[in-house]
């Protein structure tokens, strides 16, 4: 990117309206006009300031990267985000210059445009400061902070009084590629619109009516869409966010799915109860240690699991394997299997998979679409582990189960439909990170480590430590500083509510029940919303004089300089230059628990003598994910080790990319990618231990 060709565009095109839209008080449009050219001066000043940060950081940016083949980390990212608006800006810039004087030009429409760009671009403007400070304070090559948390300390704070719903509002995924956009814009209005019903609590119409009704606003409104999804973002409780999240888990959100995913001759829910293990030890295979089942918080308890199978292989219609059927349809999907064929002998692979979702929430029902593709892609059964979730099952437990689940598929792996000759463990997110705890574990134990691991986008550091791709939680979509700090505090333990599970209610069935309790409960939508908003004795339609006054209102609610307290520390700020803040602070609890620093919640924190003998891990990251320099850091660590790693960054994908699978092209290529490095665990006898792609 010639950045010096992208200020120079900025410049004149800021300079260009100023000139198109400066004239007489009396034209047509002129109050409009005025409120362009007052934009187009504040973002002429942010370029020109931007200008020599931008040329600093990317000078030595290169030197944050894993390598040279593997361009990536959180430096480039904020640079990439900042070029995406300058890019808007300059586009939208060129057409009001060329069109402002036009009779059906849309003045309102493009000064509000304008003006949110330029909001954004304040706040760029700040964080990159703020990443500016790191380059200065952090070790050369060190992405995080130090040991004394001042930066992430900033942060937090950064995070808790600044102004985000411009982020949310008309720029919504501005960073993102366009076949993106509308989806994560209708992802948002569904969060907004959910978190709406979420505080009322009543009952009322049905969903179809309530979502028409209650969403329709934040789709013609998108200042109130952003205002909104920075109130439900900064302060919602943790309850919220499972209840979301875990809307995929419902069976009409499951059953659309199923009509576009791969189908498959073995779809099988297991329950295995806690019974001890005996495995081999590799170092003497004469010998044998035994594995507890999970016994934290609430004693032994059984494990849920799916098992996924493109074909039907001999042990998978076993009376062996059906004993632990939790479904009560048929779980082989007999159907499928063309008449007269023969079950199809193991295969020698096994594929492990363990789900994300910020240990809080999904199971693997929520991650069968992209699985159901994977088995038939690489011709391998699936088992996919559904763990207790957070806060009610902090660690270790999720941990435990998984462990536990890996080492009953090694010593069952006849009734899986596989030989278990080479077995790769897989997750994303949450899920990436139990992928390389288990294996820590299994090392630990002195049983078999699996041969290889995939893991996508995962978590390697839980604590609120600051880096560059960190930062990018203060406007992240889907993984906000708030929404992360909470996932991490229900995980570690801080503030968790340890309850042991309704014996026979299996995890899944317990997930549906509570959501669809909860959809039941929050479908008074319509109806409420309507009397909310409109006054009993006018029911027509809202006056706009009344609604310019509540719009106004909530700007000025919403976006304020900094007050004099502000706790916001504005020493590392150029005087004269303050974000814009919002008086509704956000409370961030930072993780201050001693477990968020164990080595099997942390593993980028784990001591070399834990992590040496891992196996091959490939790790698959996004360059707009706000945990970029988690799986960057790990790479590095593991790699300046000799243990064998490699990276991937992908571009223009958001966290949890996987989920999105089928809605996008870019999300398939990268799911793709995965799928490619598993293929390389079962293929591959070894891995250079500094191999790269």
């Amino acid at each position: 990117m010639d950045w010096i060709a992208v200020f120079t565009s900025l410049e004149a095109v800021c300079e260009e309206n100023v000139t198109a839209l400066t004239g007489p008080p009396d034209l047509p449009n002129g109050n409009v006009s005025r409120r362009l050219v007052t934009s187009m001066r504040k973002i002429q000043d942010h370029g020109r300031a931007l200008e020599p940060v931008i040329s600093g950081i990317t000078a030595v940016y290169h030197h944050y990267d894993l390598d040279s083949d593997t361009p990536g980390n959180g430096y480039r990212t904020l640079v990439k985000v900042l070029q995406s608006c300058l890019l808007h800006i300059i586009h939208n810039g060129r057409y009001i210059a060329s069109n402002c004087h036009r009779a059906f030009f849309r003045a309102d429409h493009n000064a509000s445009e304008m003006e949110a760009y330029g909001s954004v671009l304040c706040q760029l403007r700040a964080l990159l400061y703020i990443a500016q400070g790191m380059l200065h304070d952090n070790s050369p090559g060190q992405l995080y902070g130090e040991q004394d948390g001042e930066l992430s300390r900033r942060l937090v704070r950064e995070y808790a009084s600044m102004h985000k719903a411009c982020f949310y509002g008309r720029c919504l995924g501005f960073q993102f590629s366009s076949s993106l956009r509308p989806i994560l814009r209708s992802l948002i209005i569904s969060m907004v619109s959910f978190g709406e019903s979420y505080e009322k609590q009543h009952s009322g119409l049905g969903m179809a009516a309530f979502s028409l009704l209650t969403s329709g606003k934040y789709v013609i409104d998108p200042e109130l869409r952003g205002e909104e999804y920075e109130r439900i973002t900064q302060n919602l409780d943790m309850k919220f966010w499972k209840s979301f999240w875990n809307l995929t888990e419902s069976e009409l959100v499951s059953g659309f799915a199923s009509l576009t995913s791969t189908l498959v001759q073995v779809n099988l829910t297991l329950t295995i109860p806690p019974e001890p293990l005996l495995l081999p030890l590799v170092s003497d295979p004469r010998l044998s240690t035994p594995v507890s089942p999970p016994l934290a918080h609430w004693g032994p308890g059984p494990v849920n699991m799916r098992l996924i199978s493109y074909e039907l292989r001999e042990g998978q219609d076993s009376k062996e394997l059906l004993a632990f059927a939790r479904t009560e349809a048929p779980p082989i999907s007999l159907s499928l299997v063309p008449f007269g064929a023969q079950k199809r002998p193991p295969s020698p692979w096994l594929l492990i998979h363990f789900h994300g979702g910020g240990f809080v929430s999904q199971t693997s029902k929520s991650h069968e679409n992209y699985l159901k593709s994977w088995s038939k892609d690489l011709n391998v059964p699936i088992l996919s582990v559904d763990y207790s979730l957070a806060p009610e099952a902090p660690f270790p437990r999720a941990l435990e189960e998984c462990f536990y689940a890996y080492c009953w598929a090694l010593k069952n792996c006849h009734l899986l439909g596989s030989t278990a000759e080479r077995v790769c463990l897989c997750g994303d997110s949450a899920g990436g990170n139990l992928c390389i705890t288990v294996s820590m574990r299994a090392i630990a134990c002195g049983v078999r480590i699996p041969d290889g691991i995939m893991a996508a986008y995962p978590a390697t550091l839980l604590t609120i430590e600051a880096s560059p791709s960190r930062l990018l939680t203060s406007f992240d979509l889907l993984l906000p500083l708030g929404v992360l700090s909470k996932c991490i505090n229900a995980y570690t333990g801080v503030d968790s509510e340890t309850v042991q599970p309704t014996e026979g209610i299996s995890t899944l069935s317990a997930l549906g029940r509570d959501t669809a309790s909860l959809i039941s409960d929050l479908s008074h939508g319509a109806s409420k919303w309507i009397q909310s908003f409109i006054p009993a004795e006018v029911l027509g339609s809202w006056s706009s004089s009344h609604r310019r006054s509540l719009d106004n209102e909530a700007h000025q609610r919403s976006v304020l300089p900094c007050s004099s307290d502000s706790s916001s520390d504005t020493r590392d700020y150029p005087e004269g230059f303050e974000p814009l803040r919002s008086e509704r602070l956000s409370v961030i609890q930072t993780p201050s628990c001693p477990t968020a620093k164990n080595p099997f919640v942390s593993p980028l924190l784990a001591s070399d003598d834990l992590l040496r003998g891992l196996p091959p891990v490939h790790l698959v990251a996004s360059a707009l994910d706000a945990l970029l320099d988690d799986s960057v850091m790990f790479a590095r660590k593991l790699r300046n080790m000799g243990q064998p790693v490699t990276l991937r960054v992908v571009e223009d994908l958001p966290h949890g990319f996987l989920s999105l699978s089928g809605f996008a092209e870019e999300i398939k290529v990268a799911s793709d990618i995965c799928v490619e490095r598993i293929r390389e665990v079962f293929q591959q006898k070894t891995l250079p231990s500094c191999s790269r792609k």
